[in-house]
């Protein structure tokens, strides 16, 4: 079967969610170590506080790493749903998700090099990494100064009311990790995503993109472009991925 390979993310890209996801499991980790004592027997509880301190901060110079990369790339767009079209396809991936895929029907948004997320992924990620991923480091950086700034301590109600913001936080990460990579495996191939983030391309079937050139989603790419059937470029110019032949993206 002949193919056409696309590239979907950076090397950048794939480093920063590599380390991102071995960081953030070493965390939960070492947090459940702290939390829970006595049914660990490695490690310790003191080098699980060293550990779990180090890990805080790594993952903090990789957000900030990451924030500047995606912003001046205007990568951070791919993290943007678009409102005039967010509740449609929101609520056809909601279905595919709780019905069509059981039923083995194709994904309703394909993913290409211009839009890799769904809009349920976008808003996920727009919640994990602006919302939840924020608290967490600055309830993290609060219990780890708390000697330090004793003041700021109490004015938040206490060492108390911090770890049980961390810890639940730390809960809502772990589930969200457990979800993320089930996902993973729902692409064309089980192992297709997967593949995808660690070499930064994926392999799409001609055949299958000859059957699609009338998809909104596969009108845009460039191997669409390149591969489509002559007279088969669907006319849609209010296509958020359509460009006509020779327009670089």
């Amino acid at each position: 079967m002949s193919t056409v390979r696309h590239q979907l993310y950076s090397p950048y890209e794939r480093l920063w969610h590599w380390f991102q996801a071995v960081t953030i499991t070493l965390m939960i980790a070492t947090g459940l170590a702290i939390h829970a004592p006595g049914h660990f027997a490695w490690p310790s509880f003191a080098a699980a506080v060293r550990a779990h301190n180090v890990l805080g901060f790594l993952l903090i110079a990789n957000a900030f790493l990451g924030m500047f990369y995606y912003v001046t790339t205007g990568t951070i767009r791919q993290y943007l749903p678009k409102p005039n079209e967010f509740l449609s396809l929101a609520a056809r991936q909601a279905w595919f998700y709780l019905s069509g895929i059981f039923r083995g029907e194709p994904h309703p948004l394909k993913k290409v090099p211009q839009r890799r997320l769904n809009p349920l992924q976008q808003v996920t990620y727009l919640i994990t990494l602006n919302v939840l991923l924020p608290l967490q480091l600055v309830t993290g950086l609060m219990m780890w100064g708390a000697q330090r700034w004793p003041e700021m301590l109490q004015a938040t109600g206490g060492l108390a009311v911090l770890c049980l913001i961390h810890t639940l936080g730390a809960w809502l990460f772990g589930s969200f990790v457990v979800i993320h990579v089930y996902l993973t495996t729902t692409g064309h191939t089980p192992l297709a995503n997967l593949k995808a983030m660690l070499l930064g391309y994926e392999d799409v079937s001609i055949e299958e993109i000859e059957q699609k050139v009338d998809c909104p989603d596969f009108c845009g790419s460039d191997f669409c472009r390149d591969h489509a059937p002559c007279g088969a470029r669907p006319q849609r110019s209010n296509c958020p991925l359509f460009r006509p032949a020779g327009d670089h993206l």
